[in-house]
Formats: structure tokens, sequence, C-alpha cells
């Protein structure tokens, strides 16, 4: 066996390794950070600050001496965030995705809570109105209701003669009933959760296209094919409009067969602003156009800029709640979310499908995305090299 040959073919393929940053970055980078932004999210060691909490509505009708505990038993929870609400306040922020649960104690609720602990007759019903997109928050919230319930109204039963509550709870029924509605965009139709994913995973996959765009345009330097464009009888801005408006036409074909095959495959519905919908989807389709010319003109070299471009695109989809929920974030995390285009844009999509909100849903997602796209296409035209 000729392990000289070997040895000499094994340290070459070592060493173009090594040479190309893209295998670098993409192999060893890109995993650690996806591992520390999931680690962090999720607890990462053992640390102290704030985690994400869950954003709750809180309705007391009643205003009893028991719903009024409950609500403040709930205020006082380190996994959730209350806002003291009415009804259709409540439903509304709901359905617009601002808080993850509704809980709606009636009039009479406390009243008939304690009757109902000795008799098991008559439970008054406690409303849930949930985002059906946040399923796992409705169950948390619907066991921390029966625990505060029971406990609050135990104590109110039993305050009177000074019995002791704490071995009685063992033994009771939850004395009234939860009845959950899941608050989608329209009566009778049901929630799709193929609706989140695809709007997560086109804006994933069409940034991924403008990373392509933008290393195309630095090949055709480092493969001598530049000096031909040049030669052709285009200005440095005729040339730009061209390239941002073939990308953002790729982009909107991608985008239009992605949702197509999820209207006709999977079900999803645009039961918002159509209008709307196409606002948003031109408008990213701009925006990732600009930014594939902003990766252009500051790039060194393909490869460089290709490994680079990925990282920040899978922040930027990672900060979008395209992956996880944004409120699992820490609350510093959710705030800065906040200026990820990405994280509009998902949000938008998701407005304009299943939560069936209107035209004016889409306005602030558009604005935000139209004006990142003007940031990157400035960034472009200052730092584009047209001479060389």
């Amino acid at each position: 066996m000729n392990f000289a040959a070997i040895r000499a073919l094994a340290r070459n393929d070592v060493r173009i390794y090594l040479t190309d940053r893209r295998a670098v970055i993409v192999g060893v980078f890109v995993p650690i950070l996806i591992a520390a932004f999931f680690g962090y999210v999720f607890g990462g060691n053992d640390r102290s600050e704030e985690a994400g909490k869950i954003p709750i509505a809180v309705v007391d009708e009643d205003q009893s001496g028991v719903s009024r505990a409950i609500t403040a038993d709930l205020g006082k929870e380190s996994l959730l965030t209350v806002q003291i609400l009415t009804r259709s306040q409540a439903e509304e922020r709901v359905r617009a995705g601002k808080v993850q649960v509704a809980a709606i104690m009636p009039a009479g609720f406390g009243n008939a809570a304690t009757r109902a602990l000795f008799s098991g007759r008559m439970r008054p019903q406690v409303d849930l109105l949930i985002d059906p997109s946040q399923s796992m928050s409705s169950r948390v919230v619907e066991g921390l209701m029966a625990q505060y319930g029971i406990q609050e109204i135990t104590r109110e039963a039993f305050s009177n003669d000074g019995t002791s509550t704490s071995g009685i709870q063992r033994g009771l029924s939850l004395p009234y009933v939860i009845a959950t509605s899941r608050i989608t965009s329209a009566q009778n139709i049901p929630y799709n959760g193929y609706a989140h994913s695809f709007a997560g995973m086109t804006v994933q996959f069409i940034l991924f296209a403008g990373i392509d765009a933008g290393v195309l345009l630095l090949l055709t330097r480092e493969r001598g094919i530049w000096q031909r464009i040049r030669s052709a009888p285009l200005s440095k801005s005729q040339f730009l409009f061209a390239r941002t408006l073939a990308t953002t036409l790729i982009s909107l074909f991608q985008f239009a067969l992605i949702y197509t095959a999820g209207i006709l495959i999977f079900g999803v519905r645009i039961s918002g602003s159509f209008p709307g919908f196409a606002s948003l989807a031109l408008a990213f389709c701009l925006l990732n156009a600009a930014f594939g010319l902003m990766l252009a003109s500051i790039g060194r070299s393909a490869s460089a800029t290709r490994g680079f471009a990925m990282v920040v695109t899978l922040l930027l989809v990672m900060l979008g709640g395209a992956w996880v929920p944004s409120f699992v974030f820490p609350k510093w995390l959710q705030q800065a979310s906040l200026a990820a285009p990405t994280r509009w844009a998902v949000d938008g999509l998701d407005a304009m499908t299943w939560r069936g909100q209107g035209l004016s849903a889409a306005l602030s997602p558009v604005l935000v995305l139209v004006a990142t796209a003007a940031v990157c296409l400035a960034i472009a035209i200052w730092r584009f090299r047209w001479e060389d």
C-alpha cells in the first residue's frame, strides 16, 4: 500500500477544505450559532435573567373576591405576562396574535363556583380564547387556572368557619367548566398549521435565492465575464435596476409557486386581505433583490460572501420566529427581534392568511420591508464597483 500517496492526497484535501472559507463557516460556525441560539432561548446555563413569558389576557366580568384573587394569582405567576382587558379587547388581541390566551370569568362566577364545590352541579363556565398557533400556551394557562381556581374557591368556601383547606383541596374536583375556543380568521374556518410554516419557510428560502443572485454577480467578476457586461450599452444605474427587477421577478415566481402548492395541497387560505398579501409578497421580494445586490457590492469573493450571507440569513430567520415562536424568547430578545425584517414578514403573512386580518395589518410590515430594501439598495449603489 502506497502510504506516501495516501498521505499526500489526504493532506491536499484538508488544505483545500481549510482554504474554502464557505465550507468552514457552514460546517463549523453555523452549527455553533444555531446551537448557541436555541440553547440560550431554552435556558442556557441556568441563566437568572427573565425568560420569555406567555402573554395572556384576563377578563373579570364577575369582580368578586374569588375572581379578583385568581386574577392576582395569575399576575404573580412567573410564566405569564397578564393584561386586564374587556371581552372584546381580549378577543381582538388574541386574533391579532398580541396575546396567546384570554381567560374570561363571567358574572356570578365566584358565587356559582363556591356552591358547585359541594354540589358538583350548575358549574359556571370559564371561556379560554386561544391563539391556535400556540396550543401549548393554552394548556399551561388551563393548568394554572385550575390550580389557582381550586385554591381560591376552597379558601372562600372554608374561610368563614376557619377550616383548613390544605388537605381538602386534594379531594375536590374543579367547581367550574373550562371551555376553549380557537380564535381564527372567520367562523367555521379551522386553524391550519401549515399556514405559519409556509410563511416561515417561504421567507427563509427566498432569502437563500437572494444570496445566490448576489453570489452569481460576484462569480461574473471572478470568471472574467464582467468585461463583456461592461461593453453593453448600459449605465451603472440601468444595470442595477435590471438586476433588481430580475431578482424581484424570480422571487415573486418562487413565492407564487410555494403558496400555490400550499393552497392546493395543504389547504392554506388567504383569509385576510388579498391586496395586503400581494403587497407583502412584492415588498419582501423587493427586499430580497436589494439584499442580494448589497451582498454583491460589499463581497470580496463568491465563496466567502456565500458563507457570511448564510450565517446572517439564518440569524434573521431565527429572530423572525420562523423556527420557534418569538414569545419563548427572553424579553429583551423579543424586542430586539422587531429590528429583523423577517419578523415583520412572517407576522404579516400570518395576518393575511390564517389570522384573517384586514389591509391595515399589512401596512406596517410593508413599510418596514420597503424601508429596509431602500437601505440595502443605498448601500449597494454606494459600494458597487462599476469600473473594475
